[in-house]
């Protein structure tokens, strides 16, 4: 690849949201920036922006979400504003440890959620959670509460499956901010959530806010998850796929294809890893 190739991210995000990140490279794939971390640096990252009270948002992006940020400008803002960009999905992992980031890992919801759920047994993090159907948040919160007894979740809000009127907005608003969270998850699959966190950002006080996509669907126990051997080969997709073929088979076919198209066409040009971010 070229121009989509690895260049690392030196910008803030926008907003002036005070903020000590974790320094760490950026590769762009395809004009994204795409955080270089391991799990543990990831979850350490999340502690300390809670302890310091800074106030963040975290993309998880799949092939499919990238292929959508190529065809819309606010989402490419939006990503290039985000705190940590994470890679959810083989592909994108593969090309950060082709970069030259051995360290890289795949960072996506239902592996995120167990993790700081179980994190927060200790550290009394608070969370909330926002999205998905009232018959899914309930399953999702009864399995979270039994399998992580000692952590607490505040809240949960599901939408309706529509633009919120602005009186709906503040309503959610002040929901949340009334439940005090630590962390936001926000589970309306890609790119809707990252909208939702860049418009909700500057009006929640939690200081986390990490779009998780099916996550909630998966940890609720009404979609299943690929075995780990078929996670680790890069074939999730066509597991779900397999489970949903009219809902996602249009989705994940195209997106798909483009994604190999786009890599062709950069000629799959060695990436040229930067070291760090100053």
């Amino acid at each position: 690849m070229r121009e989509a190739a690895a260049r690392i991210r030196e910008g803030v995000p926008e907003g002036g949201i005070a903020r000590t990140l974790l320094n760490h490279p950026r590769v762009s794939i395809l004009g994204v920036p795409v955080s270089v971390l391991s799990f543990d640096q990831f979850m350490n990252c999340i502690d300390d922006w809670i302890q310091q009270r800074e106030r963040h948002y975290v993309c998880t992006l799949d092939v499919h979400a990238l292929m959508e940020s190529s065809s819309a400008t606010d989402i490419q803002k939006i990503y290039h504003s985000a705190s940590i960009v994470a890679p959810d999905g083989m592909p994108l992992v593969w090309l950060l440890r082709r970069a030259g980031f051995a360290q890289a890992d795949r960072i996506c919801g239902p592996d995120l959620m167990p993790a700081l759920f179980d994190r927060s047994q200790r550290t009394g993090h608070r969370h909330f959670l926002y999205g998905s159907t009232p018959r899914t948040l309930a399953l999702l919160e009864s399995n979270l509460k039994r399998r992580y007894p000692d952590t607490s979740v505040v809240g949960s809000c599901s939408p309706p499956f529509r633009e919120l009127l602005p009186g709906e907005q503040q309503g959610v608003v002040d929901s949340i901010n009334a439940a005090r969270p630590d962390i936001v998850w926000v589970g309306l699959g890609a790119p809707k959530q990252d909208r939702w966190m860049w418009s909700f950002r500057e009006k929640l006080n939690a200081p986390v806010l990490i779009g998780v996509g099916a996550a909630f669907d998966m940890l609720a126990g009404t979609v299943r998850r690929a075995p780990r051997f078929v996670q680790r080969s890069g074939c999730e997709w066509a597991f779900r796929l397999f489970q949903e073929p009219r809902r996602l088979g249009r989705r994940y076919l195209e997106s798909n294809a483009r994604f190999l198209l786009m890599l062709l066409y950069e000629r799959l040009q060695p990436l040229r890893g930067p070291q760090s971010r100053a």
